[in-house]
């Protein structure tokens, strides 16, 4: 089973930025958004509430960005978005990291707006060598089941 992150543990790891690695979301798979990014910046520790910033290119090369508000709650967070995506709540949470810190998988529960879904990421600027197998090799650390690591695509490594 793998250790669950505290509240005050996300609080540290969490802010920064990261690569999506790996996922099986359906709007991560098409070719329409690419390099998809995760900055996370703390607004409290207590409580927690972290802001964050998705980040993708389109097949125009234009940068596009969504952002939102992460709220704790029991062992996961609520995220919120902004603007439009105002009444949009998303649950989500920590299912494992690596020891470093490094490497975080992320569930999301299914929303109205999306399936439920697993992303691999990766903090940038920290070479991860053979990600795919430290995954592989540690299923049950980042909290996934055999058929979660099946059903997952592996991206381009980021440059």
């Amino acid at each position: 089973m793998p250790t669950t992150p505290t509240a005050s543990d996300l609080a540290t790891i969490l802010p920064g930025t990261w690569n999506v690695r790996s996922t099986n979301f359906p709007m991560w798979l098409t070719r329409e958004r690419t390099s998809p990014r995760f900055t996370y910046s703390l607004v409290s520790e207590d409580p927690l509430v972290l802001r964050d910033d998705v980040s993708y290119r389109t097949t125009d090369d234009a940068e596009k960005h969504v952002l939102g508000t992460d709220k704790w709650a029991h062992d996961g967070f609520v995220r919120r978005g902004k603007g439009r995506r105002r009444l949009a709540t998303t649950r989500w949470s920590i299912s494992g990291m690596n020891e470093a810190g490094t490497v975080i998988a992320v569930r999301f529960e299914k929303s109205l707006a999306s399936p439920a879904g697993i992303d691999i990421l990766s903090r940038e600027g920290v070479v991860v060598d053979e990600l795919r197998s430290l995954v592989a090799r540690n299923t049950e650390k980042f909290g996934l089941t055999a058929e979660d690591f099946a059903s997952l695509t592996w991206l381009d490594p980021v440059t």
